[in-house]
This record gives C-alpha cells, structure tokens and sequence, in this order.
C-alpha cells in the first residue's frame, strides 16, 4: 500500500486537511464519531488488504479542522464529504461512518451523489434517534475535561481497557474541539430524527455493530435503523463496544475488504 498523503480541500470557511492513501478505483471514505478524529482509523487502514484508496480527515470543528468556522451540524457535515470527494475527484467511492459519523453518512447518501457505491455504518447513530432531549444534555458533558472523558472509556465506550496510548489519543482527541462543535452533536444531532432522508437511500448498506456496545447496540439498530433503510443487512463483530475501531480494528478491516470487493461488480 502507498503512504497517505494529505491535500488541503476547499470547504466552507477554509481549508480541510485530508489525508489520502492512492489504490484502486473504489475509495473508502472515512467518518469519525463525535469526539474521535482521522487517527481513530489508522488501525483499520493498517488492516485492509483489498487496495482500495483510502480517504480520512478530521470532521469540522475538531483536530486539524478545529478552526473551520461553524455551524457544525449534520448538513453542514454532510456538506464537507460532498467537497472533499469532489474536490478529490472521487469516480466511486463508499462512506464509512462511525457513530456520528455514520449518521452523516446516511444524510450524504440520502442526497444520492453521483459516485456512491455504498454505504458501511460503523455502530451508526440511527436515523430514528434512540436518546431523549434529556438523556443528550447530559451525554453533551462527557468530553467537559480529562476525567469526564476517562469515565467515559471505563464505563461506556469500551468492552475492555484500551491500550494505553490508545487511552490517551482518545482522551486527546476528545478534547481537541471548541464548544460549540463540541456541543453540535448532543444537542442538535443525536436527537434529530431524519428517518424521512434516510429512507431515499439506494445504495447497499452494510451495518457494523458491537456486540458488546452500550452507545448503539445491536437491538436498538435493529429497531432503528434495518426498517427505515432499504436493504441494510446487519453484522455483529464479537468482543467489542462502541469504538471498534480501535477495540477490533483487524475484524473491522476484514468486514470492509468483503464489503467493498462485493461492491466491485455493481455499476
């Protein structure tokens, strides 16, 4: 495989840093959930095996893209991978979105862009949102310091303990994002309801699910998600949480090398 390299993208406001690995024609686009960033997937690239290029940046308002001004919601997200796939010129390609990530994912796709060969959900927010009003105001104060973020990992986002310089590039990237992006997604994302858009998608969707995730479990996706969009099929990667990620990047890798070389005789 080649070495990523990074383009600097036109979006709103700026520049977007994206770092792109060249291979085949179909790309993997990657999306992080709310407080991950680019590095969140650097193990699951490090896994692939089926060449297809890779693309993966840092969702506005976090890390590198921490100055891009808002607003930071799901539109406005949504947006971003429309430029960087057409500033990249991107012929065909399919979005892989975790969490958060994997809602804009499913807001992209219901805008059916040329190019979109599919869709991986990755323990995906559903479009049926699953947390009430009150539940997201106090999810909205998991990333207010280093202590908060910690619980997090121990109680709620991972099956078993993370490596610990895995511990500490998620605390990092947690916290590396200014209020009002930090506070876009438990506020206003989560609990937006967008069954309507997601019910025009017409790509194959393949939907990753933790086995152990306590964010978005299998039984709320299933609930969720698999009757509002069309033809997704569910699999549930065995031993991990929500951040799989990370907790089992080589099972992950493995189910998208299969999902994107299904893809190859689609038009």
């Amino acid at each position: 495989m080649s070495q990523m390299t990074e383009r600097r993208v036109d979006v709103r406001g700026g520049q977007l840093p994206v770092l792109v690995q060249a291979g085949s024609p179909t790309a993997l686009v990657f999306l992080h959930y709310w407080g991950g960033s680019r590095r969140t997937f650097a193990p699951v690239i490090a896994g692939l095996t089926a060449g297809a290029t890779v693309v993966s940046y840092d969702q506005r308002g976090w890390s590198t893209a921490r100055e891009l001004p808002g607003p930071y919601g799901l539109a406005e997200l949504a947006d971003d991978v429309l430029a960087v796939v057409g500033e990249l010129g991107l012929g065909r390609y399919v979005l892989a979105g975790h969490s958060m990530g994997g809602k804009v994912a499913q807001l992209v796709a219901a805008r059916r862009p040329r190019g979109l060969a599919g869709l991986a959900l990755i323990a995906p927010a559903p479009p049926k949102p699953a947390v009430n009003a009150e539940a997201a105001e106090a999810l909205s104060h998991a990333y207010d310091s280093e202590a908060t973020v910690s619980d997090a990992l121990e109680h709620v986002l991972t099956h078993r303990p993370l490596p610990a310089d895995l511990r500490e590039q998620v605390i990092a990237d947690s916290l590396a994002a200014g209020d009002e992006a930090r506070l876009a997604w438990p506020r206003h994302g989560i609990t937006a309801d967008i069954t309507a858009a997601a019910a025009a998608i017409d790509v194959p969707v393949q939907v990753l699910a933790g086995q152990h995730d306590q964010v978005e479990p299998p039984a709320v996706l299933e609930a969720n998600l698999l009757p509002v969009i069309p033809g997704a099929r569910l699999t549930v990667i065995e031993g991990t949480g929500h951040l799989s990620p990370l907790e089992a990047p080589g099972p992950l890798a493995g189910q998208l090398d299969q999902f994107v070389t299904g893809l190859s005789g689609r038009p």
